[in-house]
């Protein structure tokens, strides 16, 4: 197996974009892609190696941009959330930003046009869920801690793309009154959906650098990072079967 890493510079409304695609380079095989959408701070070497990661599964990951080319911040910048309060703000231009983002993956000559599906954290879990409440091209969607609060705009119904949504049951951003909100929404919605609750797990359980936090109800969970981790594979070896 040999994983390769490509930069992909992508239009789209306020673009350019600049995303990363991974895949292995064994054959020339068309594969199911899957979008990886990242959090708070934009795309980054953490999400790139997730997309190493899928596309060591079998896929093509394709790391999008919904911020702009150049538009990151880090966790010690002034605003860490300014970009994506633009786009919590703009939850059109979210939908857009993603529809262009699944288009980049799409365009990708190994990509398999017919499979594909989002992942998604903490932001980018709440992108993913917009994603397939807006009836985006791809089959299913996994959020990572993400957070419920619908759109605002009216979409289509039936929601025809699955949903798995990994949640640390003591996430203080998605309480569970929050949580029955969103089974309650899909359910309305028509939608196949899974909310898979991990307890003693926060926000961020996946998160390897928030190791050691001690802001309660945030913090890297090893045990939720893997079952969840592993969630995510039986839903996409069922969804793409």
């Amino acid at each position: 197996m040999a994983v390769e890493r490509q930069r992909i510079i992508y239009d789209g409304p306020g673009g350019p974009f600049e995303g990363c695609a991974a895949r292995d380079t064994t054959d020339g095989a068309a594969r199911p892609g899957v979008l990886v959408v990242p959090n708070v701070l934009g795309r980054k070497e953490q999400d790139d190696a997730v997309a190493d990661r899928l596309a060591a599964l079998g896929y093509v990951g394709f790391v999008a941009d919904l911020y702009g080319q150049g538009k990151r911040t880090t966790r010690e910048s002034p605003d860490p959330a300014v970009y994506m309060n633009q786009l919590n703000a703009d939850r059109a231009l979210l939908r857009d930003r993603l529809f262009a983002s699944v288009a980049a993956m799409r365009a990708q000559p190994h990509v398999d046009p017919a499979r594909m599906a989002a992942i998604g954290y903490c932001f980018g879990g709440k992108a993913v869920l917009d994603l397939a409440r807006a009836g985006g091209d791809v089959r299913g969607v996994v959020a990572f801690h993400g957070l419920f609060d619908p759109p605002g705009y009216a979409y289509p119904t039936p929601i025809a793309t699955r949903l798995l949504v990994c949640h640390g049951w003591d996430d203080p951003l998605a309480p569970p009154d929050r949580v029955v909100g969103l089974a309650a929404e899909l359910s309305a919605g028509g939608a196949d959906w899974q909310i898979h609750g991990y307890g003693g797990a926060g926000h961020g359980f996946t998160d390897a650098s928030m190791a050691g936090s001690d802001r309660p109800g945030f913090g890297y969970h090893a045990d939720a990072d893997r079952r969840s981790w592993q969630a995510m594979r039986d839903f996409l070896d069922e969804l793409f079967a």
